[in-house]
């Protein structure tokens, strides 16, 4: 990544930073050291790891102050709204595929639109500009681009899992509950994908894919409730 895309970026999250090596150290994955040993930055998993710890405390904290509703409760908006998926979101609507540093090898197999990867980025940046600028711009940030999706959040029940909320439908729809098959699998023990089918009787709802059967059963829920409610 140019140093040169920097600028535009700080125009997108509205964050000017002092330190621009820090915020460069964002994007770089640890898998582009391996190629690039001279590189005179680090990774940006100990970014990621402070990062991580900003989002929860700030999303907690509105939570806790603006809504009287169980702990339950609050988890899993707290849940719905740090998970992976929204954060992987919201870094592609910041462009940070177009950032990121990854090898050779993880960048011609899709690694700048990996979920993952993108989510940890992101977390990465918080952790960056939590050390650069403080709390409270962290705080506004967090604001605008991560609480706010919270009315979507309830009114969508996306604090439900995909599994539950499809289960719900199908009771609903057809009075039975959805069944799991897996359809594939692939690759190696230690690198294995599996995919699965959800269906309604005989009716094929969907399919997912993950390196586990549960998270390809959760990502063929989620995929059927796409397919169902659009």
């Amino acid at each position: 990544m140019s140093a040169e895309l920097l600028p535009a970026l700080e125009e997108r999250i509205k964050v000017t930073f002092t330190d621009k090596d820090l915020l460069q150290q964002v994007f770089v994955h640890r898998s582009y050291l391996n190629e690039h040993r001279g590189f005179a930055l680090g990774h940006n998993e100990r970014l990621e790891f402070l990062g991580d710890a900003v989002l929860e405390l700030v999303v907690t904290e509105h939570l806790y102050k603006n809504y009287p509703n169980p702990e339950g409760e609050l988890t899993n908006w707290r849940s719905a709204l740090v998970k992976g998926e929204t954060l992987a979101k919201v870094a592609l609507e910041l462009d940070f595929p177009e950032l990121m540093m990854l090898s050779y090898g993880e960048e011609k197999s899709g690694g700048k639109s990996k979920g993952l990867i993108l989510a940890n980025a992101f977390e990465a940046l918080l952790g960056a500009m939590y050390l650069d600028q403080g709390y409270d711009v962290c705080q506004t940030f967090i604001s605008s681009c991560v609480i706010s999706r919270l009315a979507d959040v309830l009114e969508q029940k996306l604090f439900i899992d995909p599994k539950s909320r499809l289960q719900e439908y199908t009771q609903e729809q057809f009075s039975i509950t959805p069944h799991y098959t897996i359809v594939s699998e692939e690759g190696p023990d230690h690198a294995k994908q599996f995919v699965v089918g959800v269906y309604a009787g005989e009716k094929e709802l969907g399919q997912g894919t993950g390196s586990s059967k549960q998270s390809a059963q959760i990502a063929a829920a989620a995929n059927a409730l796409r397919a169902v409610t659009d």
